[in-house]
């Protein structure tokens, strides 16, 4: 067994011996690591521990000659140049790396080789830290707070990945058209827009979707359930935009969006958009017999009742 001291808390785990991550702590029978709260690293001794908090807050004097990178120590400088040098070089894939711990980590990618055990789960992994933090899902713990709001982590990751709803960064970015995502996965979920893929299939009818929301949605045809009630009437809803679009018709007088070309305003944001076509010359409505095209929906349906006999 292993007890991770977080300063805060101790974690038991299980894990196999290895040379490269862990060392026997001189006043005990027990294999220790430390873990930095602050920057969720792991170390075999404190007094690493205390040097790597040293590049938090000392000034970068030691520049690289062959990139941008700066270091605060000489020895990190000299580490680094290793990755330059390919001392370490992974052979199976040509990575380099700082330093032969390190290498023999990466290694564990291509062996298949789990040596730290969740002792709660059995669940295995290659990094002593991968393991530190999956333990907190049966601990419970989060220890990382945002500063901005009152939402909790078990991860930092997570904290991360939130930070970017109060920074409103959106690092993702689609290469077939204009639009930008805060994570990975909800690009990847948009790209089915552009391939056309809709992995996700009703097993009720041949109707097949893009995003697992879209399948869930649509799932409500076959049960009739109707999730979303209004709290000023009761009636329910399939949707939750169908919901708000309910809220906003009949218990609403308020029309908070503004025609910037005029003094017309409109209820809802989707109203505004079709009307701004309007000054654009927008015809969104076109007629599937004769391609004629229509300004309002009303007027495609009148188009079609009278020139074609459609809707009779």
């Amino acid at each position: 067994m292993l007890w991770y001291h977080t300063g805060e808390s101790s974690i038991e785990v299980k894990t196999e011996a290895d040379s490269n991550d862990i060392t026997e702590h001189p006043h005990d029978d027990k294999k220790r690591l430390y873990l930095s709260t602050v920057f969720d690293k792991q170390f075999t001794q404190k007094g690493n521990m205390n040097t790597h908090k040293q590049l938090h807050s000392e000034p970068e004097l030691y520049s690289c000659t062959q990139c941008e990178k700066r270091f605060t120590t000489q020895y990190y400088l000299s580490r680094h140049m290793n990755v330059h040098s390919s001392k370490y070089k992974c052979t199976e894939c040509g990575k380099c790396y700082q330093c032969d711990s390190m290498l023999t980590t990466h290694r564990r990618i291509h062996s298949g080789e789990k040596p730290f055990e969740c002792s709660v789960c059995s669940k295995r992994f290659i990094r002593a830290g991968h393991l530190v933090e999956h333990s907190r899902i049966h601990s419970g713990e989060k220890p990382y707070k945002c500063p901005m709001c009152d939402k909790v982590f078990c991860q930092s990751g997570g904290l991360s990945t939130h930070m970017r709803v109060h920074t409103g960064d959106k690092p993702y970015k689609c290469h077939m058209c204009d639009k930008a995502f805060s994570e990975s996965g909800t690009l990847n979920s948009h790209m089915r827009f552009h391939t056309g893929d809709k992995p996700y299939k009703c097993h009720m009818c041949d109707k097949a979707f893009c995003q697992f929301g879209g399948l869930s949605t649509h799932m409500r045809v076959h049960t009739g359930d109707k999730p979303y009630k209004c709290s000023l009437c009761n009636k329910r809803f399939s949707h939750s935009s169908n919901l708000q679009r309910h809220k906003c018709h009949v218990h609403s007088n308020r029309r908070p969006y503004h025609c910037p070309n005029g003094r017309k305003t409109f209820k809802t944001k989707s109203y505004l958009k079709h009307h701004v076509g309007i000054h654009a010359g927008a015809r969104p409505y076109t007629c599937g017999h004769c391609s004629d095209r229509f300004i309002m929906l009303d007027q495609l349906e009148q188009h079609l009742l009278v020139s074609h006999s459609e809707g009779t």
